[in-house]
Parts: C-alpha cells; sequence; structure tokens
C-alpha cells in the first residue's frame, strides 16, 4: 500500500496528463516483484485507483458542486467495489484544490448524497441506463471500465488495449453535466459520443 502513496504523490507532480501515467506505469513496472505476487485484477485497480485521484485533479466542478467552501471532493463507488483498500490508501491525506479527498460506497444509486467522481462497477451494467436518468443534472463525473460505458452515457470508460489503459471520454455527458475536463486529460485520450463507436 506504500507504493500508491508513491504513485500518487509522483503522478501529482506532472502538468501533463500522458506524463503522469507513463511515470505511473514506470514505476508499477519497476516494482516487479513486490507487486507480481499479487493479482493482475489488483495491480489492474490500484492503477485505476490513481486514476480516479488523478482525474480530480484534470476536472473543473461549478462552485455549486461543492455544499461549503470547505467541503471534501468526494469519490464514490457504485456496485460491487473492485477497488479494496487501495482506493482508500491512494487519497489518504491527499487534497486536490485545497480541498480533502473522501471515499464513499453505495450500494444503489439512491443512496449517492454529494459525490464528485463516481466509478460505477461492472455489477451495474445492467441498470446503467437507471442509473443515468438519476442521476442527470448532477455535476458528477462518471466513470466505468465496462465494454461500451462511455457510448452509453458515462463520461470516462478504461479501456484495456494491447495491455495498457486507454480512456475513452463522453465529452457531450461531461459537458451535459456543467464539467471542464483538462485538455491535458483529453489529449491521449479517444472521443466518443453516445449512442455510438
Amino acid at each position: 500500500m506504500a507504493l500508491l502513496g508513491t504513485i500518487a504523490g509522483l503522478t501529482r507532480g506532472f502538468r501533463d496528463w500522458s506524463a503522469a501515467c507513463f511515470a505511473v506505469c514506470a514505476l508499477l513496472f519497476s516494482a516487479g516483484a513486490g507487486i507480481a505476487a499479487e493479482s493482475a485484477a489488483s495491480k489492474e485497480y490500484q492503477l485505476k485507483a490513481v486514476f480516479l485521484f488523478n482525474f480530480a485533479q484534470f476536472v473543473e466542478w461549478p462552485s455549486k458542486a461543492f455544499p461549503e467552501a470547505g467541503s471534501h471532493l468526494v469519490i464514490g463507488v457504485l456496485g460491487e467495489d473492485p477497488f479494496g483498500a487501495c482506493l482508500d490508501e491512494t487519497v489518504r491525506g491527499e487534497k486536490v484544490n485545497n480541498r480533502p479527498l473522501a471515499v464513499q460506497r453505495y450500494r444503489r444509486v439512491e443512496e449517492i448524497g454529494t459525490c464528485h467522481v463516481l466509478f460505477i462497477a461492472g455489477s451495474e451494467a445492467d441498470r446503467l441506463e437507471q442509473i443515468l436518468t438519476s442521476l442527470k443534472g448532477r455535476n458528477m463525473l462518471t466513470v466505468g471500465d465496462v465494454e461500451g460505458f462511455a457510448n452509453r452515457g458515462v463520461m470516462i470508460r478504461f479501456a484495456t488495449e494491447k495491455n495498457k489503459t486507454r480512456l475513452k471520454i463522453n465529452l457531450e455527458a461531461a459537458k451535459a453535466a456543467n464539467l471542464t475536463i483538462s485538455s491535458k486529460l483529453l489529449k491521449p485520450a479517444e472521443i466518443v459520443n453516445s449512442g455510438r463507436n
């Protein structure tokens, strides 16, 4: 878990998203034996936890998305949590724009209160349209890793291609939620639209 703190600290110093991603991949690769004992799924979600943390640095929310000036920036997980403790470890003690980060987990969309980055787990794929309808009008960055999620209205999808994690971004969905995604995040990503590849 100490590696997660090192990764989060390392990527915080980068202004260029692609350079930050390269640094994370290099660190994970060089960690070798320490990480090799963990499962591939565990490594995958350690990396995705760092991505979620970094998304908070490359997205702008309208001020109304925060109830108070000192409110936490909340990263939520809806459905079966694939991260375990690694997401909590990644954001522990971290701040984005002077806001402390917090992690919340939700079993149902109705439980979601204040949330800024929401990872929608694969367990929710059959209910995705209902979830996105319930979240309509809220300033919440939605993220997932199931094939087709971005085309169905999720704002950022993790896609694995040739053993590399790439991002597919539905810019229309982000704009509809009044979120501004930095060009540094958009540049290395594939932009998709709802309803088509």
